[in-house]
């Protein structure tokens, strides 16, 4: 199997209108049309499926979680060519942090029922009836505070 660094130099050969660079994670900057790779050859396939399949935003959170599922399944469909091994493992454990990170946006502050996105990052508890917004960030706390 490649290294990141090498499988990148072949990535920028093979699709010279997108940019791959070291990052501090990996991850895909629609703006700069850069995939950037931090840690194995399968996050950087990841990466690139997202670029191939055209992910810019979402609007909603469960919308990050099947954009995610999408760009799995295209590195998955990509790797062989590259001569990279994604195993189901990989992807499932990936995959659970956007389960748990959306679980814990949907979990109703005022008690243990999940409630649904009615807006973005605003959701409604179905129990209760409590409204709360969420913090957009995917790769740090989840912040839930309550609107009257």
């Amino acid at each position: 199997m490649p290294s990141s660094s090498q499988l990148a130099k072949q990535l920028a050969a093979d699709y010279p209108q997108l940019h791959f660079a070291p990052g501090e994670q990996d991850w895909w900057d629609s703006h700069s049309q850069t995939v950037f790779y931090h840690t194995t050859p399968a996050a950087l396939l990841h990466e690139l499926g997202h670029a191939l399949l055209g992910h810019t935003s979402y609007h909603r959170d469960v919308e990050l979680l099947a954009m995610e599922q999408a760009a799995w399944h295209k590195a998955q469909q990509l790797a062989p060519h590259y001569h990279v091994t994604i195993t189901t493992d990989t992807i499932e454990d990936h995959l659970d942090t956007y389960r748990d990170w959306l679980h814990a946006k949907s979990t109703c502050p005022r008690c243990p029922v999940n409630g649904a996105e009615v807006a973005p990052h605003t959701y409604l508890c179905l129990a209760c009836g409590q409204h709360w917004r969420t913090n957009s960030a995917i790769h740090s706390r989840v912040q839930r505070r309550l609107v009257p």
